[in-house]
């Protein structure tokens, strides 16, 4: 991992382990999922959201209202709304996609769930996804939920990841197996 990325990581996970374990104790960590669901949909969805919280230009204050005005018109929960004016008052915005899977990963670890990136060739259907996480809850134990995405560069089968492991079906792995190898042969 590269320095700034780990910094980047460090800071998220301090902030997030600050508001998940506040909210934890209010009993308020399905209205938190719900926010981090909102927030993490806004800054991927508008590019205005994204130039807020990376600009070197804007002041601090210029930050902090801002964010909280957004804050309150997505009606976050208090103590979200209180951690990002903070992470604006020290100039922590940034971090804030970081704070989001924090967040993500904190909650679904409580919840004694574990989160499958999938990529297909072509879009799962709901039963084919279902069918997955019932397949991948009995190896791995938990609960699991898909994140899916689709690259048509597979051809076909799957690559999923699952914490630090990985299985890789897909043809294209399959296909560039076998030109190593007939490398080797001749």
């Amino acid at each position: 991992m590269s320095e700034p990325a780990s910094i980047s990581s460090g800071i998220a996970e301090r902030y997030a382990t600050a508001i998940f374990e506040i909210c934890k104790d209010d009993k308020s960590l399905a209205k938190l999922e719900k926010n981090i669901a909102d927030l993490g949909a806004a800054i991927e969805d508008s590019a205005d959201l994204r130039d807020l919280i990376s600009s070197p230009i804007l002041s601090r204050t210029d930050q902090k209202a801002a964010i909280a005005a957004i804050a309150k018109k997505m009606k976050l929960e208090t103590v979200m709304q209180n951690g990002l004016g903070v992470m604006a008052d020290k100039r922590r915005l940034f971090v804030l996609p970081q704070l989001i899977t924090q967040l993500r990963d904190m909650i679904a670890e409580d919840k004694g769930e574990v989160t499958a990136e999938v990529t297909s060739a072509k879009a799962l259907t709901k039963t084919q996804a279902d069918k997955l996480a019932k397949t991948l809850k009995a190896s791995v134990g938990k609960n699991v939920n898909i994140k899916a995405t689709v690259d048509e560069g597979l051809i076909g089968g799957l690559i999923v990841k699952v914490g630090s492991k990985m299985i890789d079906t897909s043809i294209a792995s399959r296909l560039n197996s076998l030109q190593n190898a007939m490398k080797e042969v001749g």
